[in-house]
């Protein structure tokens, strides 16, 4: 599963952080864990942790651990944050061979999981590094896109000077969600951009963690308003390990 090879941000880390210098997500992560999590909650397992960020973020408070299937990404937060554990594996198969309080999953990881047994083995490794009171938060998309007309905008961050249309495409049959972005940089070359995102509608996502041993405690698109309808594509949900 080679994501580098057909997203600019994957092949270049500093301008991924540059792009997502304003998430709050980490700070998202931090209220769930405060409202949800077994105190005292000391440690977190970022599964997809790509250049740490969110991690390192965590770290501040808790012992913090980073997975991630690309290599560059990898090495870019180690450098970045040499104090942070962390290692290159995959989703569906890494097993660290302990637990922890806290699994984190974010920035649309499981959605570049397509087939089903693919997306049930990334619960399997949940439950692998799950005790019971163990807290997973997913952040995934659980419905598509529907915008038909293109969308034009302008990126001036880490070097890189450009205008970029992104398109949006939706296959019903697979749930899968097409992103096309095409960036036309000031020094008059072009690349492009291909991501393939499965959608997992709530009631699957229910489904899938339940089945693994989970618990759904919270599912919201609105940081804002955690118990409000869900509004848009991307969604925050929240489960407990509890096996019996």
């Amino acid at each position: 599963m080679n994501l580098a090879a057909h997203n600019t941000a994957y092949r270049r880390p500093d301008l991924y952080d540059a792009l997502t210098r304003d998430s709050t997500t980490a700070t998202t992560c931090q209220h769930l864990i405060d409202q949800h999590g077994t105190a005292p909650s000391a440690s977190i397992l970022d599964l997809g942790c790509g250049t740490a960020r969110d991690l390192a973020q965590l770290a501040t408070s808790h012992h913090c651990v980073g997975v991630d299937l690309q290599p560059a990404l990898i090495d870019h937060a180690r450098q970045r944050y040499p104090d942070l554990e962390l290692h290159v594996g995959d989703i569906r198969t890494v097993r660290l061979n302990r637990t922890f309080d806290v699994i984190t999953c974010l920035g649309n990881t499981l959605a570049y999981l397509h087939r089903n047994n693919d997306i049930q083995a990334a619960f399997t490794t949940f439950a692998a590094h799950a005790h019971p009171g163990t807290l997973l938060i997913i952040v995934t998309q659980i419905a598509p896109t529907t915008t038909t007309t293109p969308t034009r905008s302008r990126v001036d961050a880490a070097g890189l000077h450009a205008d970029v249309t992104t398109e949006h495409s939706w296959d019903a049959r697979t749930q899968i969600s097409t992103v096309h972005r095409t960036w036309q940089l000031d020094n008059g070359t072009t690349e492009h951009d291909l991501l393939h995102r499965r959608v997992l509608f709530p009631r699957e996502l229910e489904l899938y963690a339940t089945l693994a041993g989970f618990t759904p405690q919270a599912l919201f698109t609105n940081a804002q308003d955690r118990t409000g309808p869900l509004t848009g594509s991307t969604a925050h949900f929240v489960a407990k390990y509890d096996p019996a």
